[in-house]
């Protein structure tokens, strides 16, 4: 008998898109190893039988010792799920945001967030490649970086913009990536997820404008802005977003580009509209056009008095 299609995921703490695609793809069949920097964190998935592993995506010590604990696992001939050391799918979910004006952002966190989101998934990649390649009877490995809407010019919204430059990094190295592993058989698949219903903005740094940034003259709107508040209010439930992006994985021939999860479609649409008629839209969803009339009317004030 086959052996189970296996799948290792990162970022698989509770309540997060990891752990979601965890349960979706245990209950689509799959053997899920679900992955986290810490692993007291994977109560949602452990409790659903799936295997968890450690692993830090920015540590190379952490990284190694999970492909071996993974390697150890899938050649285990006691296990009823044994084969040959094969890894199918590789799917780099850990990440973070940033919510924060270009202009105010931490730079330390700034690089801290490029480092998470854009170096470690390819410091994974490099590590499980040799796994990965061992599937090639098996229809070949496979690469998923969840790259983000936000990684395009439609979906890069004001005040997390070095969220969006960081997925818009990651978005290119996977397209890259997906031409340079061609020649061995590798698929790599990009991402491209919406507005989610997760623990996303609970786990994002402080999103308080500082004393002196020059958005305090309207620092409620952009703070509700920056917290994400209205966008997880219409967001698409985490269940049903990793049961959709489960059943186009495990399709033949998947595409490159997965659109899932509230405002893809729309972000993917709007590439094809006048760059004027975008920024108004999303001139609006981000409060900018109160912004400038906050200004406006401070600027006047000033003249009066």
């Amino acid at each position: 008998m086959a052996s189970k299609r296996t799948v290792l995921i990162t970022g698989c703490s509770d309540g997060s898109l990891g752990s979601a695609l965890s349960l979706a793809f245990h209950k689509a069949g799959w053997r899920v190893f679900a992955s986290a920097r810490n692993p007291s964190k994977l109560k949602e998935v452990e409790a659903a039988g799936i295997e968890i592993v450690q692993l830090d995506t920015l540590s190379e010590e952490s990284i190694a010792g999970a492909v071996a604990r993974v390697s150890e696992l899938l050649t285990d001939d006691d296990d009823d799920d044994y084969n040959d050391g094969s890894l199918d799918v590789l799917v780099n979910n850990a990440g973070a945001g940033y919510s924060m004006p270009l202009l105010d952002v931490d730079m330390a966190k700034a690089r801290h967030l490029f480092d998470l989101n854009v170096i470690s998934p390819l410091m994974v990649t490099r590590a499980f490649l040799p796994l990965l390649r061992r599937s090639k009877a098996r229809g070949g490995g496979m690469v998923v970086n969840n790259t983000s809407c936000s990684g395009t010019t439609a979906g890069a919204q004001p005040f997390a913009g070095i969220y969006a430059a960081s997925k818009a990094a990651a978005l290119n190295l996977t397209e890259v990536l997906r031409l340079e592993l061609a020649p061995f058989d590798v698929r790599v698949v990009n991402l491209m997820t919406g507005s989610i219903k997760s623990t996303f903005h609970e786990n994002t740094p402080d999103t308080t404008l500082p004393p002196d940034s020059i958005y305090n003259v309207a620092k409620e709107t952009v703070e509700k802005t920056m917290s994400g508040a209205d966008m997880y209010a219409v967001a698409t439930e985490a269940a049903d977003w990793a049961e959709a992006v489960v059943r186009d994985l495990g399709r033949s021939s998947p595409p490159h580009w997965i659109w899932r999860g509230k405002l893809a479609t729309v972000v993917r649409l709007a590439a094809l509209l006048p760059i004027g008629w975008v920024d108004r839209i999303i001139r609006g969803m981000a409060g900018l056009d109160v912004v400038e009339r906050k200004v406006k009317e401070q600027e006047k004030a000033s003249k009066q008095g």
